[in-house]
């Protein structure tokens, strides 16, 4: 690109910005590296301001590729002058189409085909540990500032909606084991447990014999700290283990998995869902609670959403459509007997998580300081940006959420006749 040529290019992609902005009429302003100002009639002082430091971003803007745009936030190409709510508003606006649309052509069927073959790879034992630790022992201190004080990350049950955050989380943890029909000395086991929670609530509260796995070293030790302090080492075992090594010669009565199978990856469902059956006793029940694609045809959000999660909070992480995840327990004999959406209750959890975050900013930075260092505040900028995009995607719908009920068959059906049970207050 000549000298000449740069001017004439920042021109350009200034004014298809400018363009957009007057379309939409939206009310915020943008400063660009050389000071120049786009959209800045908007009420200017009191607008929420985005201040470019790298040229590129503009060109991200222009082209409403969302993903690079918050990726460069993250990196510190770029600042915002407001809210995270405002800051997700302006990216709804500017949005030249919603990300779980499908965009299916011969070249992406392909692409989906060498996707599965990789995602074989991807998802090996040592990759899958890596990234799992890499997500989830960034450190307890940082998660402790933003979760409730269970540290339960997933998403909770707003019975109501005046239901704070603490009590929206019990309910769920409650919900599951109603769900699950959980009864004293029942033989449960909770895939991916995070700190442990659900653990400890079906333990002290339905009496079961419980059994954790994860592959976090910081979640495994703060749970085992904390059935030394609750003396419950006779009734709580947990274990640094990979689902697909759990020993099959004692199945459980219950199985719960929440928000651990969106790492299990497209490409392992089937035998994800196998070892689960396997691992049941006959009219055993599981209890699946994951994310799950708002769309079909695709491999994951568009706009380079999708590429920002798996580059900044969850490599390796996949989500399949719930039709897909029927078909997959189908397969592995699993009987599916209960759905619910709980996409709206997810919105809330995240904002909840989101505004308890930017209200401790400070507090978040230090937690994360301690072991970060240099790179605290990029990790820090991603989270908050994770923490409010995943909010304003569920509004939208980009993606959903399900707590799926199914059992391993029996000749002597246990599953009750109606669901009084679930919802029982």
């Amino acid at each position: 690109m000549s000298i000449l040529g740069f001017p004439m290019i920042k021109n350009i992609l200034s004014h298809q910005v400018q363009s957009k902005l007057d379309v939409l009429d939206a009310n915020f302003c943008i400063v660009l590296p050389d000071g120049q100002k786009i959209n800045a009639q908007r009420k200017e002082g009191l607008t929420p301001t985005l201040m470019l430091t790298n040229w590129i971003t503009l060109s991200h803007l222009a082209h409403g590729e969302i993903g690079l745009v918050a990726s460069d936030w993250v990196e510190g190409k770029l600042y915002f002058d407001g809210n995270m709510r405002e800051l997700m508003d302006l990216a709804a606006q500017v949005i030249p189409f919603e990300p779980n649309q499908s965009q299916i052509s011969m070249l992406g069927l392909l692409g989906n085909q060498l996707e599965h073959w990789r995602g074989r790879l991807r998802h090996r034992r040592a990759q899958s540990k890596l990234d799992v630790q890499s997500h989830y022992d960034v450190t307890d201190d940082f998660f402790s500032t933003w979760l409730d004080e269970k540290k339960v990350y997933s998403c909770a049950y707003f019975e109501d909606d005046g239901s704070s955050l603490q009590a929206a989380q019990k309910a769920k943890l409650d919900l599951i084991c109603r769900k699950l029909s959980l009864q004293a000395n029942d033989r449960f086991l909770d895939v991916g447990m995070g700190w442990g929670a659900l653990l400890f609530w079906a333990a002290e509260k339905y009496g079961v014999q419980a059994q954790g796995i994860t592959l976090s070293v910081n979640q495994f030790e703060y749970v085992q700290r904390q059935i030394e302090a609750k003396g419950l080492s006779r009734q709580i075992k947990v274990r640094l283990l990979d689902y697909r090594d759990l020993d099959e010669s004692e199945p459980f009565d219950k199985i719960a998995s929440v928000g651990m199978f969106e790492h299990v990856g497209r490409a392992n469902m089937s035998s994800y869902f196998e070892k689960i059956y396997r691992l049941l006793t006959p009219g055993g029940m599981v209890m699946n609670h994951g994310i799950t694609a708002n769309g079909t045809g695709y491999r994951q959000l568009g706009l380079g959403i999708g590429d920002f999660i798996e580059k900044y909070i969850f490599p390796g992480g996949e989500l399949i459509h719930l039709s897909e995840v029927c078909s997959h327990m189908a397969q592995s004999r699993l009987e599916l007997v209960d759905a619910e959406c709980l996409r709206p209750h997810y919105a809330k959890t995240l904002w909840a998580w989101s505004d308890r975050l930017e209200s401790r900013l400070n507090q978040a930075r230090a937690a994360l300081s301690r072991s970060h260092g240099e790179q605290t505040d990029r990790i820090l900028r991603a989270y908050r940006l994770y923490l409010a995009g995943c909010a304003m995607g569920f509004e939208r719908g980009w993606t959903s959420i399900y707590q799926i009920l199914a059992l391993r068959p029996s000749q002597t059906p246990l599953y009750p006749y109606r669901r009084e049970h679930m919802y029982a207050r």
